[in-house]
């Protein structure tokens, strides 16, 4: 399978899609820390991929998206940005809305 073609598969099979660096529960990065805290503090489940045990993903991801940072939040296959968005969308009150719309 292309990397496009995985990109997309996931994004379907997965209202919520964090690309991350590490885990929710160990991240190797402090963004993506933050974003791994934001959403687990909204206790709705997500699905997310370690892009350092993906780079051909990670590469794919930052074409996909034009977007070259990670993490990269995904809901229902729309990015929505990376952890600064997430937390601002999180203080807000925009994030909780947007995630739970995602599960329905």
């Amino acid at each position: 399978m292309k990397t496009k073609e995985k990109i997309k598969q996931q994004l379907d099979e997965n209202p919520i899609m964090l690309y991350m660096k590490g885990t929710p529960k160990e991240p190797k990065c402090g963004f993506s820390s933050k974003a791994a805290m934001a959403l687990n503090s909204t206790e709705i489940d997500y699905a997310y991929v370690n892009i350092l045990e993906a780079p051909l993903l990670a590469m794919g991801l930052k074409e996909y998206a034009d977007f070259p940072t990670f993490p990269q939040l995904y809901i229902k296959g729309e990015l929505i940005g990376g952890s600064d968005i997430i937390l601002a969308m999180l203080e807000s009150g925009e994030l909780v809305p947007m995630l739970e719309g995602a599960k329905i």
